[in-house]
């Protein structure tokens, strides 16, 4: 007897789809007078950008063997991009952190490959700029773990202290946060930045379990469904999912928001139990549960998951 099919419905567009549906985390627009970090600016206009948003024009360090340095004039802008010739039957672009990569058979011409980067020129702006605001974020939120940072937890600002003779606490309600509220973690002073983090998201995690549980079970109560289990995720690249086995998981770092945002979440969850599509259905059912889930729609779509807790 074959195994039942398995299907994941979630917030989030196929991974490297450039076309956006509904609930699909959309880009920020690349304004007209910069290209987006990633492609360099021809040498014969005037540079409006900092140094530190350009791409050098020079191959990156310890390029893998068979792998060469390419540029492209690509609509007024030069890309640069790395080409490694590989055993497949199309041609691959990727995003990494050095910038575009591109795997092509061996009987893909020059041309031919151009080709492929012009026609999918839109969806590389937004994935290089993607990934620059992310690594960005990534190096602005680390000043938030010492004693002192601030973190958002449940919509509000909480303080960050150290206290190595107990076990971490909260000063205040944990239910009810107000802005001022303490953590203070079991960390001696002059922990490590790193330390400071992990101790925080430990118990954020733990938080998450005990406040998504109570909206989940409100919200199956409220749609008449049942579930066959959830659980927390850590997924950089979407905030819920539910399969055709009636198992859903949250992303752990939705506690670091408004609950209005939470429960738009685990509606558009619960609404997939009787609508495991994105069609006109299945956006009644998440009015249904949710009568405001516009607004919390759009408020996730300029979030990125692991940058958190910068908001």
């Amino acid at each position: 007897m074959p195994a039942p099919e398995t299907r994941q419905l979630d917030l989030f567009g196929p991974a490297d789809s450039p076309v956006a549906g509904p609930g699909t985390i959309e880009p920020t627009p690349v304004p007209e007078h910069a290209p987006p970090p990633g492609l360099r600016r021809p040498a014969s206009t005037p540079d409006r950008l900092t140094p530190d948003r350009l791409t050098p024009d020079t191959p990156p360090p310890g390029l893998p063997p068979g792998t060469r340095w390419q540029t492209l004039d690509l609509n007024g802008w030069t890309l640069d991009y790395t080409l490694r010739r590989a055993r497949r039957k199309t041609i691959g672009l990727h995003i990494r952190d050095t910038g575009l990569a591109i795997q092509a058979p061996a009987w893909a011409t020059r041309t031919q490959i151009e080709d492929a980067i012009r026609q999918r020129s839109a969806w590389i702006r937004d994935k290089i700029q993607d990934r620059e605001r992310r690594l960005e974020l990534l190096a602005l939120q680390a000043d938030q773990w010492r004693p002192g940072g601030r973190i958002p937890y449940l919509g509000v600002a909480i303080e960050l202290q150290l206290d190595g003779a107990r076990p971490a606490h909260y000063e205040g309600d944990p239910a009810a946060p107000a802005t001022g509220d303490r953590l203070y973690l079991p960390l001696p002073d002059g922990a490590e930045p790193d330390r400071i983090q992990d101790r925080a998201q430990a118990w954020l995690q733990a938080r998450a379990r005990i406040d998504f549980e109570i909206r989940l079970q409100h919200c199956l109560q409220q749609a008449g469904q049942s579930i066959m289990g959830w659980g927390l995720s850590s997924a950089q690249g979407r905030w819920g999912s539910c399969t055709s086995q009636k198992r859903i998981r949250l992303n752990w770092r939705l506690i670091h928001f408004d609950p209005a945002l939470i429960d738009y979440v685990v509606a558009h969850e619960v609404a997939h139990l009787k609508e495991m599509n994105h069609g006109p259905d299945f956006w009644r059912e998440v009015e249904r549960l949710c009568p405001d889930f516009r607004a919390a729609r759009d408020a996730l779509r300029h979030q990125i998951p692991d940058t958190l807790p910068l908001i």
